[in-house]
Formats: C-alpha cells, structure tokens, sequence
C-alpha cells in the first residue's frame, strides 16, 4: 500500500478564527466546545468563516461476521442481510435522523453473507466476501482481502467527495460488530478483553462474560499484531477494513469527516496506523456507550460531540451532531462584533 499524503488543517485560519471567536459580541469563551468546533472547521476548509455544510452523506458499511455464531449477540446474522433492504426502503434510524438533518445514507455490501439478490448493483459492487472467519479460532479475512477492502474504502470516500459531498459520516450495519472491534481495540492499545467488551446489542451480564472469553481466545490466537493491515485480517473485517480506506482517503481529499459509535472509532485506530495524521480530520459525533470507543477515542486525541447514550450504529449518533456543527459555523458567520457596537 501506498504512502498516503496527508494534508495539514490550515492553522492561520484557525488562528484568524479564535481572534473572531473572541471579538464576538459575548464574553470570551462563552460559546465553549461551539468556538472550538467553529476554529477546527475553518481550519479544515481553509477560511473563515468556514463553508456552509450542505452535503452531508452516511454510508453505511454492511457486513457479517463468523463470530456471531459464537453466540456474542443478542440477535441472529441474518439481520445484516435484512437491515440493508431496511436502509434501502428509507426505514432505518440513521435513515430518518439523516432526513432531519438534510442528509444522504447510502448502504455498501462489503461482506453481508448473502447474495442480496434483487438489490440495486452499486450496492454490491464493492462486495469482497460473505462474512468473515470466526477470529477466536481463525482469522478473519483471507490473505489480500484486507488491502482490497481497504482500497474498496478510497473508491466509495473519492465518489461521494467528487459527488459534492462537503461532510461525510462513516456508518456500519452487522451482527457481530462490537465483538470484532472489541478485539481490535485491545490488541492495538494493548489491552485486556475484560475492559473493552461491552453489552452490545443488549446481551446480559452472562452473555457478556462469553463475549469476553471468545475475546480473549481471538486475542490469545492473534498473538503480537502490529502491522495493521495484518491485524485487519486477523481480527479485523472488510468492512473495518473498507471503512479505514473511507476515512484515510476523506482525509487525503481534505473533506471532514464524523465519526459515529465503536465502529468507526475502531476503524478511525486502524486507519491512523495506515496514514498518520489523518485523524486531523476526524470528529468524534458522539460517545457510544461501548468501552471500547472510549478507549478509541482517548488514543486517537478526540472528545465526543454529543453523549446521548447511543448503541445502535448505523451513523445515527454522528448525524445528530451534524446540527451542532452547523450552529458553530453559524456563530462565526453571523454573530455580531464588539468592535462594531456603536
């Protein structure tokens, strides 16, 4: 894989943004995290005030996982297959949040196990393969699977830019995802399992005391990982994996991006492995309230928007914090100054 070139956010804007920020018609720093978030956007685009953000796009990455037979979720597999034709009727969470907030979800097959047949083609025209490998006993993904995911994730981030796309929100749909970034999480950070596995899609305390040991037999066979597209294939997914493409080459095409729940944050530690620095880029929409996020987020420098108490994925948490960096770049825009009261 190729070395990735990733742009520095301007800082002269940023500063010339905290200089506006503090001759607003208010006390200085009254306007809190709405001042940082107004600074980090104009340095993102490069100016100030920053642009309008007018299309917001969610792509959900769909796709299924071996150990979900291991008995890790509270719900079968074949609610993968199911909730990619639910995003397609418009009926999901993330699909009726996205409306409200002027927003776009498209749904990829990356690894659903089924054909979904009947499914319009742009939807698995990037499909790598039907699931993964159960990780407590095998890996994940075949040897070049997790490059072309990855590259699979550049494809879809450099659509939706030249599409317009000016914000963009990684979402994810498969039974079996907290497991697997779980997984991911503790072995990049060096962590126990006990720590990062969570509840999931509602498992109870024993359920989750299983989800830690089949954790902790993925960890004890995956051994020292350090190359990340090594630890994609043998813990990972390919749509971990796409998603890490997603995130570097919005980051490479200077285009912000939110992040949603456990998912992406695990994917967003993958992906900073592959191309550091690209989590200049990158905001945490919202915190999930799976530990593993938690731990995500602190290693990656990134402090949640909202905390809503989300579990459900999709991109539903981050696209409810679209609003809130709307309101930031309005303060910058519109508010008055001090210096012009008469």
């Amino acid at each position: 894989m190729s070395q990735f070139d990733i742009p520095v956010p301007d800082t002269a804007a940023e500063a010339a943004a905290r200089t506006r920020l503090d001759g607003l018609v208010k006390p200085l720093g009254a306007l809190g995290r709405l001042e940082d978030l107004a600074a980090w956007l104009s340095a993102a685009h490069g100016c100030v005030p920053p642009r309008e953000l007018t299309d917001v796009r969610v792509v959900v990455f769909a796709g299924d996982h071996g150990v979900a037979h291991a008995g890790v979720s509270a719900y079968p597999r074949e609610i993968t297959a199911a909730m990619v034709r639910v995003f397609l009727a418009g009926k999901s969470g993330v699909n009726v949040l996205a409306a409200l907030a002027g927003a776009r979800v498209r749904v990829v097959d990356i690894a659903v196990d089924d054909d979904l047949d009947g499914v319009p083609a742009e939807v698995v025209e990037h499909k790598i393969r039907r699931s993964s490998g159960s990780i407590d006993v095998e890996n994940a993904l075949l040897p070049g699977e997790a490059e072309r995911a990855f590259e699979a994730g550049l494809a879809i981030a450099n659509a939706e830019v030249d599409g317009g796309a000016d914000l963009l929100i990684p979402g994810d749909m498969g039974i079996g995802n907290t497991t697997v970034c779980a997984a991911l999480v503790a072995a990049a950070l060096g962590l126990p399992a006990e720590d990062v596995v969570g509840t999931g899609t509602g498992i109870d305390e024993a359920g989750r005391t299983h989800k830690v040991a089949v954790v902790e037999a993925a960890l004890t066979r995956a051994g020292s990982v350090s190359d990340p597209f090594e630890l994609l294939t043998t813990l990972g997914s390919a749509c971990v994996a796409a998603t890490a493409g997603f995130l570097v080459q919005a980051a490479v095409r200077r285009v912000p991006v939110l992040l949603d729940g456990v998912f992406s944050g695990a994917s967003a530690l993958v992906a900073r492995e592959i191309a550091p620095g690209a989590e200049r880029w990158w905001l945490a929409g919202h915190r999930s309230t799976e530990p593993s996020q938690a731990y995500a987020l602190k290693a990656l420098g990134l402090e949640p928007i909202l905390d809503f108490g989300l579990r459900l994925g999709e991109g539903s948490g981050a696209v409810q914090a679209v609003a809130t960096l709307r309101a930031a770049r309005a303060i910058i825009a519109d508010m008055g100054l001090l210096a012009d009261l008469a």
